[in-house]
């Protein structure tokens, strides 16, 4: 298959309630079988509350970029400092669009706009189960670097590694 040509843009008030759904229409479609439905349901009502997304716009150390192809909303990427480096918080592609070049080509947005900000590297987290996000970002340069278990609260985990690409 051929990589889709994109157009990314910031993502704006109006476009919280769609971001939302997609969120949910992805997470149902990746993480079932990696982590339970009420793990999902919980981290989605965390990470992507309308009133959370609202703030994460508020916040001058955070980009959130969403992706367009022809017209249709496909995918979005957030970036963040976190504790004084260069985090790609999420990353998330529609599966229908999936291995069609959009998360590289979001990849590549925020890591311009890292090492524009002086930062010689971006950092992710990603579930040690979801082997087709590792292997994904692995084509994209990213590297293993460490792993951790952050207790995100209701007695539920984040089994991560984090991940970094050097610029």
């Amino acid at each position: 298959m051929s990589s889709l040509t994109i157009e990314i843009r910031p993502v704006t008030p109006p476009d919280v309630p769609a971001i939302a759904l997609l969120a949910r229409e992805i997470w149902q479609a990746s993480y079932p079988g990696i982590i339970t439905q009420e793990q999902i349901d919980f981290m989605l009502e965390q990470r992507y509350g309308h009133e959370r997304l609202y703030d994460d716009l508020e916040d001058l150390h955070k980009w959130l970029d969403q992706a367009f192809h022809e017209g249709r909303r496909v995918g979005f990427a957030f970036s963040e400092i976190y504790k004084g480096e260069f985090k790609l918080d999420k990353l998330y592609i529609h599966p229908d669009v999936q291995r069609r070049g959009v998360g590289g080509q979001l990849i590549a947005h925020v890591a311009e706009r890292a090492r524009k900000q002086g930062y010689p590297c971006v950092i992710l987290q990603v579930n040690k189960r979801n082997e087709k996000a590792i292997n994904s970002y692995m084509k994209y340069g990213f590297s293993i670097r460490a792993s951790t278990v952050d207790d995100i609260g209701q007695g539920y985990v984040m089994d991560d590694f984090v991940m970094e690409k050097k610029l």
